[in-house]
C-alpha cells in the first residue's frame, strides 16, 4: 500500500532506523546506566501510579460520605490514569 506521498511507509522506516542508530552510539558513547540509575527509576515509577490512585481513593471515600461508592471508584480508576500518564512521560523523558 502507498501513502498520499507514495513512499509506502519508508520515512516511518528509516526514522525507527535513524532513532536506533543514536540510541546505539549513545550507547558506545556512555555505556550502561548504573544500577542504581535504575532503581531509582523503577521506584519513582511505582510512586507515580500508586500515590495519585491511593489519593483519588480516599478523596472519592470522603466525597461519598463513606456510604457510596461512585465517586470512590471514578477518582480511584482516575488516579491510576493519571499516574500511569506520568510514568509513561517519566519513561519518555529517561529515554532522552
Amino acid at each position: 500500500m502507498s501513502g498520499p506521498d507514495g513512499n509506502h511507509g519508508n520515512e516511518h522506516l528509516s526514522n525507527d532506523v535513524r532513532r536506533r542508530r543514536d540510541r546505539r552510539e549513545r550507547w558506545q558513547r556512555e555505556g550502561e546506566r548504573p544500577l542504581g540509575r535504575n532503581l531509582a527509576l523503577v521506584g519513582s515509577l511505582g510512586w507515580a501510579i500508586v500515590l495519585p490512585g491511593v489519593g483519588g481513593l480516599f478523596l472519592g471515600r470522603w466525597l461519598d460520605g463513606g456510604v457510596g461508592a461512585f465517586w470512590t471508584i471514578s477518582l480511584l480508576v482516575g488516579g491510576l490514569g493519571a499516574g500511569c500518564w506520568m510514568a509513561w512521560e517519566r519513561i519518555r523523558q529517561e529515554e532522552r
